[in-house]
């Protein structure tokens, strides 16, 4: 990591390197963005207000908590303590509390929605117990479908992530202190954190591949409101060594509170040198999310510039035929309609594919592609091999990725896919390559019959109106 993104100086912002450093790990998915309550301003009768400070003022309400007896500014804290306090019933709070925010469905906040936007995240942890982290990232990416994988932590309930990052299929959402519940399975009180923090640092209670992946990956802890003494400890216990041992990735703590923590800053600065400090959760999304857009544009039109000169057909290079407008990609159902086109990818690939998912629907083809690739056995493999028989075309999508991959399930697809081929006869249309980059067909890793095809560039999963049309024609002349 170079010393743009690591050297802490108490200032507002991050300078040009420490951007670019950011952006190229982004791009790399070595980052994680963990969510903090600094996001969650919503729009109330009374005007914007942070989630929580809401929650607290409704919870006081529906517990009968005297407001005189509570701070000025009070927190859910202070009400569930002023509550048991007067004798009450915790697990009343977690009850009414549910009850409270189930009866407010508020919007995801602009904030949390450009956070969502930003594609290259697939792993979110969250330190509140809402669910509007995960309706921002069903609204960017699934046009409000809920196709957002949502776990989370309870002392009494270890949940760990369902596979290694690396092979994860959907976007997942992870509430590191539980979620909303009837049940006290969430924390709303300092105590209820304590009980967190103390089972998260058991051996025995910790989510080991959810840990591993902290461990190994840059952070930007966005909005925490953590306090001098728990921050440090949080960073400790995501690192899991001395904040002072040489690391190879760091941290960027982004809110309101923690630059203007003198102590908490001069510990930092003598003793994590990995981390740096910006000051405003919702300004540092808002200028992540706008250079993190004008970066994707700029690769995107290099990318379409560089295929206009690679000896494509002139109607194919001309960039007034691409549409660079968003799509809306809708995630593919559990089982494949009829006569749908196969997409086979490697997983490292699934936003290309989305976004070619997202093109042909477009253009009323019916595509799907396999987005549970968690389970594993027997049933699962007979479901890809039924799938194949009656697709009506077979896409793999071959680049960068399946070139490094020399292994991969998409491999036996492709295979499964040839002998199909095998019983069709001589010159039928039926497997379609299409690559995502620069990859040459003739020194693609493929099987030698898919060399004998012809294969169709699609730039980073963007359909051509060429590619819609002429794969239109030949279901139309397939037939029902």
């Amino acid at each position: 990591m170079s010393p743009g993104l690591v050297s802490l100086v108490p200032a507002a912002g991050l300078d040009e390197d420490a951007w670019e450093d950011l952006l190229s790990y982004i791009e790399e998915r070595q980052v994680i963005p963990i969510v903090g309550p600094e996001l969650l301003q919503v729009a109330t009768e009374q005007g914007p207000k942070l989630l929580h400070e809401w929650a607290a003022e409704k919870l006081a309400g529906r517990l009968n908590v005297a407001r005189a007896d509570l701070p000025e500014r009070y927190t859910l804290n202070d009400v569930v303590c002023l509550f048991l306090a007067g004798r009450g019933r915790r697990e009343e709070a977690y009850v009414r509390l549910r009850s409270v925010l189930r009866d407010a469905p508020f919007e995801p906040p602009k904030a949390l929605r450009e956070l969502a936007a930003i594609t290259d995240f697939d792993l979110f942890i969250s330190t509140t117990f809402d669910s509007l982290l995960e309706s921002a990232i069903n609204a960017e990416r699934f046009a409000g479908a809920a196709a957002t994988e949502v776990l989370a932590y309870a002392p009494n309930r270890v949940v760990d992530l369902p596979a290694e990052r690396a092979r994860l299929t959907r976007p997942l959402v992870y509430h590191l202190f539980g979620k909303l519940s009837a049940s006290p399975t969430y924390a709303i009180s300092d105590e209820d954190l304590l009980e967190y923090i103390c089972a998260l640092q058991n051996e025995s209670l910790v989510p080991e591949r959810l840990f591993h992946e902290l461990e190994h990956s840059h952070l930007l802890v966005i909005g925490s409101s953590f306090s001098n003494w728990l921050a440090r400890l949080f960073l400790r216990m995501a690192k899991r060594r001395r904040l002072s041992d040489p690391r190879e990735v760091g941290e960027i703590l982004a809110d309101d509170g923690v630059s203007g923590d003198e102590r908490l800053v001069a510990f930092l600065q003598q003793v994590s040198v990995r981390t740096r400090i910006y000051t405003g959760a919702e300004r540092f999304v808002g200028e992540l999310h706008e250079r993190w857009q004008r970066r994707r544009k700029a690769v995107a039109s290099g990318v379409f510039a560089a295929v206009g000169r690679s000896g494509v057909s002139g109607a194919e290079s001309d960039s007034a035929r691409y549409d660079f407008s968003p799509v809306r990609f809708v995630p593919p159902a559990r089982e494949m309609p009829d006569h749908a086109v196969f997409i086979s990818y490697a997983r490292e690939d699934l936003p290309a594919v989305q976004s070619i998912k997202a093109g042909l629907e477009g253009a009323g083809i019916t595509t799907w592609f396999d987005m549970d690739r968690l389970q594993t056995g027997d049933d699962y493999d007979r479901k890809i091999q039924r799938n194949i028989s009656r697709c009506s075309y077979f896409i793999p999508v071959i680049s960068t990725t399946t070139q490094r991959r020399l292994e991969g399930y998409f491999r036996r697809e492709w295979s499964y896919a040839l002998d199909r081929a095998r019983n069709m006869a001589e010159g039928a249309l039926f497997i379609l390559p299409v690559t995502l980059d620069g990859t040459s067909p003739a020194e693609a890793h493929v099987p030698e019959r898919f060399k004998a095809l012809h294969f169709t560039h699609l730039p980073g999963g963007q359909v051509t109106p060429e590619f819609a049309d002429r794969l239109a024609e030949f279901l139309r002349g397939r037939g029902p």
